[in-house]
């Protein structure tokens, strides 16, 4: 079974290899074509969901699953054995969901990041959201909050929303967003939380600074369902916010000043999606940690392979990403198990080789 667990993404990686001999008739985007892509990524999705239970140091084997697909939830349920059960629904499935929930967060916020800024090297952690929920999530661990509901998540989460506080206080954006201006002042606040990063490391015990570098790399073996529930819901009114603005958008990055002309509200809608994305980031960074690469380098698949219109580049990548990140923690949870990795290990390993390509490719 784990021998075809990459065959989806053997093929997508192929095909984004090959995407650039395409004709531009082939890049014009309908519903459609949106919907085409968007079924078919989405079986992809729930095909690497379904291998993915199956796949893990307790093995299931496939009939339980089969069941619950073809012959109802409650009756494959009910014919499980309690441990199988139990691993099933109670420690798989919430953590793909989750996977899949992170990746999407992360992948979208990256669209919006490289559409508005215009750099393919934008990610979502460029004005310095990591650095903030780094910080609190830190702190929290430090100080035993973590043992409070939230705890983590909550501190994360305001740190991140400080950061977007502080950033766009210092880019002065109150009237218009420069680029350049934003991106150092992400810089800026990045390196303060950086540094402060490593004044709370240094002091941490060794209990808290296993459970600290962790977080800083990644961690998803903590789902909840209410965690699950939270992010998911960001993630969907993130996503709806997004797409209403994705044809400002593709206007946008052709340029400011055609799309003013076009009757686009270019610093309203700015302001929207760097919001949007910000605070969506936020929220994914705050319940997994610093996962990196996700956001980087799945815009660049899928753009090659789908086009640039944020229409379909939005959905394409949330999807693709979520089945991304799935593929990366199954490994991060199997590959050195009953130990596990963290899944910003995984994901840049595949990470940084693939965006390798991608730079040579460009400079060739």
């Amino acid at each position: 079974m784990r021998k075809y667990f990459f065959l989806p993404f053997f093929t997508l990686t192929a095909l984004t290899l090959s995407a650039s001999h395409r004709s531009e008739q082939d890049n014009v985007v309908t519903m459609k074509r949106v919907l085409q892509v968007t079924i078919t990524l989405f079986a992809v999705f729930v095909f690497v969901s379904a291998i993915s239970l199956l796949v893990g140091p307790g093995g299931i084997s496939m009939l339980p699953l089969l069941k619950l697909l073809f012959t109802g939830w409650s009756e494959a349920t009910f014919s499980l054995p309690s441990t199988e059960k139990t691993i099933l629904f109670s420690i798989r499935l919430p953590r793909i969901i989750f996977a899949g929930i992170v990746g999407a967060c992360l992948s979208m916020a990256g669209v919006v990041f490289q559409g508005l800024l215009r750099n393919p090297l934008a990610d979502p952690y460029i004005l310095g959201i990591s650095g903030g929920s780094a910080v609190g999530a830190i702190i929290a661990i430090i100080t035993g909050i973590s043992l409070l509901p939230l705890g983590i998540p909550g501190i994360a989460f305001s740190g991140a929303l400080l950061t977007i506080i502080l950033v766009f206080g210092i880019a002065g954006t109150k009237k218009e967003i420069h680029s350049t201006t934003l991106l150092l002042a992400g810089v800026i606040v990045n390196a303060f939380f950086s540094a402060a990063i490593l004044f709370l490391i240094s002091i941490a015990s060794e209990r808290n600074l296993h459970s600290a570098m962790f977080w800083l790399m990644g961690d998803l073996s903590l789902a909840e369902w209410s965690d699950i529930a939270l992010t998911g819901l960001f993630l969907i009114i993130g996503f709806i916010t997004m797409y209403i603005y994705s044809r400002d958008l593709n206007l946008i990055v052709t340029g400011e000043e055609t799309a003013m002309q076009l009757g686009v509200n270019v610093e309203l809608t700015k302001k929207v999606l760097l919001i949007a994305a910000s605070i969506v980031t936020g929220v994914a960074v705050s319940v997994s940690g610093i996962i990196g690469f996700v956001g980087l380098i799945i815009p660049h698949m899928m753009r090659m392979l789908s086009g640039s219109d944020h229409r379909l580049l939005l959905p394409s990548s949330a999807l693709f990403g979520g089945s991304f990140l799935i593929v990366a923690d199954t490994i991060a949870r199997t590959i050195t198990a009953p130990a596990e990795l963290p899944v910003g290990v995984i994901t840049a390993l595949c990470g940084a080789p693939y965006f390798i390509y991608l730079l040579r490719r460009k400079t060739a």
